[in-house]
């Protein structure tokens, strides 16, 4: 196989997930450079004999046109390469990486890649996830939408509570769900984290509700909430129109970034920005803040315009120039 497939919608996704083959997907923009760089490297992995041999698809997305999947695989900025096994991400490549990207897909590609992502890493992971947040559950499901009777629950009791929680879905990712049973040793969700350590699940919860032990175990993350929003609110309202991007204007470290900086440099304006690639609390809390998921994220007057494509909407409507002036 020497060519790269593109997906033209979901659907036809959902269909290439069902392939025992390992996949590498490339998530792309036409404007950017560096995504036509990468884009010759896959062509030329996709030749390659042995990578042939081992069964390997290779498949790209333009990200702009299906922002349904590049959300749902963290897609905020091109080039981006992911590494799918029977449906679960197993790695990625973020940026204009070549030589990662190369040695990750043969990497995979091996009779031996499942061993590729090794308990070190996924340990790493997983207590990554587990202090993402001072109170974390680990569910079926979404606080919204739960997927099973004891999630619902759970989140039931937390919010009867008050707790300030994040969750996960594990149904989202096989490796996270089978891996955290071992790592907590645990074999059940929902899994619920208080300051890094395993609580339990709902019948240990109900037992400390109960007990009034509860309140003692939670952390007294009220005030640092609150020091977070007011932090956010602040650097949203520094200037007039404030970008939050990856990198600086002068050096953007996304398509997205660069792009956006570039519409806003031609418009003549003065506009403050920050590099959330240097404040991982600052990038985590705004997505909530703002209820964004993604970066680059504007600000006029301390109020949220958008991304990237809602801008290039405001300049093809007329309206960018009169939002930012006014």
């Amino acid at each position: 196989m020497s060519e790269i497939i593109k997906i033209a919608n979901s659907g036809e996704f959902d269909k290439v997930l069902k392939s025992e083959r390992p996949l590498v997907v490339h998530f792309y923009a036409d404007w950017a450079v560096q995504c036509q760089q990468i884009n010759e490297v896959l062509v030329e992995l996709a030749r390659d004999k042995q990578l042939i041999s081992s069964g390997v698809q290779f498949f790209k997305i333009e990200a702009e046109s299906l922002p349904d999947l590049s959300l749902k695989y963290d897609v905020s900025a091109v080039p981006s390469c992911i590494i799918l096994k029977k449906g679960i991400v197993v790695d990625r490549v973020d940026g204009a990486n070549a030589p990662e990207l190369s040695k990750k897909v043969k990497q995979h590609s091996s009779a031996t890649a499942d061993a590729a992502v090794t308990p070190g890493d996924l340990n790493s992971q997983l207590k990554s996830l587990i202090n993402l947040a001072p109170v974390m559950l680990f569910m079926k499901g979404t606080p919204d939408q739960p997927k099973c009777g004891f999630s619902r629950t759970i989140v039931q009791l937390l919010q009867e509570q008050n707790v300030k929680f994040k969750s996960f879905d594990i149904l989202s990712d096989e490796q996270v769900r089978q891996g955290l049973k071992e790592y907590s040793n645990w074999p059940t969700y929902p899994q619920l984290y208080i300051n890094g350590e395993l609580v339990g699940g709902v019948d240990i919860f109900k037992e400390l509700v109960a007990s009034g032990e509860l309140k003692s175990m939670l952390p007294d993350a009220g005030d640092s909430k609150v020091s977070l929003e007011d932090r956010l609110k602040s650097l949203v309202n520094r200037e007039k129109v404030m970008l939050f991007m990856k990198g600086v204007p002068d050096e953007p470290r996304c398509g997205f970034s660069r792009t956006i900086v570039g519409i806003l440099k031609s418009k003549g304006v003065s506009f403050g920005h920050f590099d959330i690639l240097e404040d991982e609390v600052v990038r985590q809390g705004l997505k909530s803040f703002s209820n964004w998921p993604t970066y680059p994220q504007l600000y006029v007057k301390g109020e949220l315009v958008g991304g990237l494509d809602i801008v290039k909407e405001l300049e093809e409507n007329g309206e960018l120039d009169s939002l930012l002036k006014d």
